[in-house]
């Protein structure tokens, strides 16, 4: 009855405004604390290794890659709080205004690493080629989300955002499936690590696909 439909509708529970942000915080938080560590390494004088030598003899690269994605993941889970997002003094747009230059850093800073670092042992063509793909996805993802919004077009801005970020937060996702694959397989068993690290992304775009499209759902 519709009588009945409204009134589960006005009693159903709402979701905790807190949950969105605190769990794309949890998936970001190894990789965060990998990208620290790597900061460490690298400003504490560590030796040489193989894993880390092309990061010693080039820094900046990938410094600039650990803060920008690192402020971005961040930063940006709390885009997804509706609340922020209308509360007067416009914090959406100010976070934004930081949000664009470090998913740009962050997506060029990985891209330049895969073509100009040499591999380390795991990685190989197939693994560049897989994050040349992603990166690539993520920086065009973000130049449509600017020009989304210089068009004032805010419903494309955000899916476009949505987007960029899905791809930033994958290092997380990635972390899950490569520690139970680097059991099985070895950890540094290229091909499993290639399919690992790709299914991480497109499990990550598909959840963000489906928000878009649910967000159109209610829109219409």
């Amino acid at each position: 009855m519709p009588g009945a439909d409204r009134s589960r509708a006005r009693t159903r529970t709402p979701r905790p405004k807190w949950l969105p942000p605190a769990g794309l915080i949890l998936l970001s938080l190894i990789p965060i604390l990998a990208g620290a560590a790597r900061l460490t390494e690298l400003t504490g004088g560590a030796a040489a290794t193989e894993n880390n030598a092309r990061f010693l003899d080039s820094p900046v690269p990938v410094l600039t890659h650990i803060v920008s994605v690192t402020v971005f993941c961040l930063l940006g889970a709390f885009q997804f709080v509706s609340a922020l997002r209308r509360r007067p003094g416009r914090w959406h747009s100010i976070a934004g205004v930081i949000l664009i230059p470090a998913g740009l850093l962050a997506a060029l800073s990985g891209l330049w690493m895969v073509v100009f670092y040499p591999h380390p042992p795991g990685d190989g063509i197939a693994i560049g080629v897989i994050r040349l793909v992603f990166g690539s996805a993520m920086a065009v993802s973000l130049v449509l989300g600017i020009r989304a919004i210089l068009r004032r077009d805010f419903i494309r801005h955000g899916e476009w955002m949505t987007r960029a970020y899905a791809i930033a937060v994958a290092a997380g996702t990635q972390a899950l499936l490569l520690i139970p694959g680097a059991i099985l397989f070895g950890a540094q068993d290229e091909p499993s690590r290639a399919v690992l690290m790709g299914a991480a992304w497109v499990l990550n775009l598909t959840v963000a696909e489906y928000l878009i499209r649910s967000r159109r759902r209610r829109r219409r």
